[in-house]
């Protein structure tokens, strides 16, 4: 197979997890936190976003991994690493960057302390602990819609330069 198709077969696989990953980010940002700090007891909130958020941690690991992937793929296939030279390629940097905390807090921070640190502060304070989690889960998902929006226009030659 030519490295056309294996450019055209990456980004499909690219996009798909861009729009899974995010829209699940989403998903959670804007109605799963919300639902949840409407509960009235601290324990079926913590109850209820640990049993539907770690139905989609399996997802996200699979999912972030494989938008990884295929990233660097494409990436290596239009031998385009020199792009992160250039300001102009500036929501390259952040799909990287956002990428690499999403990993980071799927693979390292929440393994070894963020799911702990979660559980103890939600037995301390329910509702300040799902208020700092929807800010971060907030900002995350505003960088990352900024980035998808960013890399849908300059991956179709829009170069955010003027003059």
């Amino acid at each position: 197979m030519e490295q056309h198709h294996y450019f055209v077969i990456a980004r499909a696989i690219h996009v798909l997890g861009v729009v899974l990953w995010i829209g699940g980010v989403a998903f959670v940002t804007t109605v799963l936190i919300p639902a949840v700090k409407q509960l009235a007891s601290p324990e079926e909130r913590l109850q209820l976003f640990e049993q539907l958020e770690s139905k989609f941690s399996f997802q996200a690991k699979f999912i972030t991994l494989a938008t990884g992937i295929s990233g660097y793929v494409m990436l290596d296939i239009i031998n385009g690493w020199d792009r992160y030279l250039y300001p102009q390629f500036w929501w390259m940097h952040l799909m990287t960057l956002v990428w690499g905390i999403f990993t980071l807090v799927l693979f390292v921070l929440e393994p070894l302390f963020l799911h702990q640190w979660f559980h103890k502060k939600a037995a301390q304070d329910s509702e300040k602990t799902f208020r700092i989690v929807h800010i971060m889960h907030i900002f995350l998902l505003s960088l990352s819609l900024i980035a998808v929006a960013g890399a849908t226009a300059g991956s179709h030659g829009y170069t955010f330069i003027y003059g």
